[in-house]
């Protein structure tokens, strides 16, 4: 693979993981909707979950940027 290539399949890859984490997210959101617990309850669990599903994409997102400015 030469760089343009490579560069191509990093940007597509953050997009993959983006699609991914918020297909994620909105599955984790509609489970606690679901939920019959009062929201109050359930609000320091959605609220984790957020920023756990998020920090991991941060996570890639930092990674593959790491990987592409080894390739620059």
């Amino acid at each position: 693979m030469n760089k343009e290539q490579q560069l191509t399949s990093i940007v597509w890859m953050k997009r993959i993981a983006g699609f991914i984490t918020f297909i994620v997210w909105t599955f984790v959101m509609m489970t606690f909707l679901k939920d019959p617990a009062p929201f109050a309850e359930l609000a320091p669990y959605c609220m984790g979950s957020t920023m756990l599903i998020f920090g991991v994409l941060t996570g890639i997102f930092k990674g593959l940027e790491y990987w592409e400015q080894q390739i620059k």
